[in-house]
């Protein structure tokens, strides 16, 4: 199974809105705030962007009208196409000026979550995270506390984006495993060896290295995830994917895209 992403910026949408379909313009002008229209737009921009390239739709304005995003039930975003269900998945993160969305085909648990590397307190770490995270956190300080705290918790929400509860779950029920932020990630804080490795749809022409994650969920199977760090900003994937998933090879097939890089099996 492939996972692709892409990441887009404010500064990466149209002037006009003419790629909206007629009810999410509507669903726009029903926003009060400038903020909030403006970060709707950013996610639906950049999921309308993802779901065309990894399907080789074309990507102008008038072909994105084809495609529509739309809450489910759970809240989490789905994908039709002419409208008609397509069969993939996708997950949108904003955060800032900045916006992440991930797609795989098909029909899979899938996450994603776009957040600032910046100092959060004891007390956060208390509320939302477990005691074995906690113990991981206290041997860490300064600036690789903070990308740990940014790190674990951009992951679970990921992870809770892919078990279709959002933040409306304690945070604590699931619980991020992972190595030495200076490592190579091959091994999880209790020094046992990660299950899942890096897929090769997830090699970054950016030379930026996706890293392996494991969640561990109190009432069912783990998920795999994996993360990156670019500037102030980690991100993070998390999903249910099979076994026999390999590193990215350096002649996998890339496309490239602005702002993101997308790879397929070679």
């Amino acid at each position: 199974m492939d996972i692709y992403w892409l990441q887009q910026s404010e500064t990466d949408l149209p002037a006009t809105d003419n790629w909206l379909t007629e009810s999410e313009s509507a669903r726009l002008s029903s926003f009060r705030f400038a903020k909030r229209r403006t970060d709707w737009r950013l996610g639906r921009w950049t999921a309308k962007r993802a779901v065309a390239a990894s399907l080789r739709l074309p990507g102008d304005h008038r072909s994105f009208r084809q495609i529509e995003i739309i809450a489910a039930a759970t809240g989490q975003p789905e994908v039709t196409l002419h409208n008609q269900p397509d069969k993939v998945t996708i997950s949108i993160s904003h955060r800032g000026a900045l916006a992440l969305c991930a797609v795989a085909s098909g029909e899979v648990e899938l996450g994603c979550d776009l957040e600032m590397v910046e100092p959060r307190s004891d007390a956060f770490c208390a509320d939302y995270f477990t005691e074995k995270e906690q113990e991981l956190i206290a041997r860490t300080n300064g600036e690789e506390r903070s990308l740990l705290v940014s790190l674990l918790w951009s992951a679970k929400e990921s992870a809770l984006k892919a078990l279709h509860v959002g933040l409306r779950a304690d945070t604590r029920s699931v619980e991020v495993r992972i190595g030495d932020l200076l490592s190579d990630w091959q091994v999880d804080n209790d020094g046992h060896n990660l299950e899942c490795d890096l897929p090769s749809a997830l090699s970054n022409i950016s030379g930026i290295p996706w890293r392996s994650l494991q969640v561990q969920c109190a009432s069912r199977s783990n998920l795999c995830g994996w993360w990156q760090r670019s500037g102030d900003v980690v991100l993070t994937i998390v999903a249910t994917l099979g076994s026999g998933l390999t590193r990215a090879s350096e002649d996998s097939n890339v496309i490239e895209l602005t702002g993101s890089a997308w790879s397929a099996r070679p």
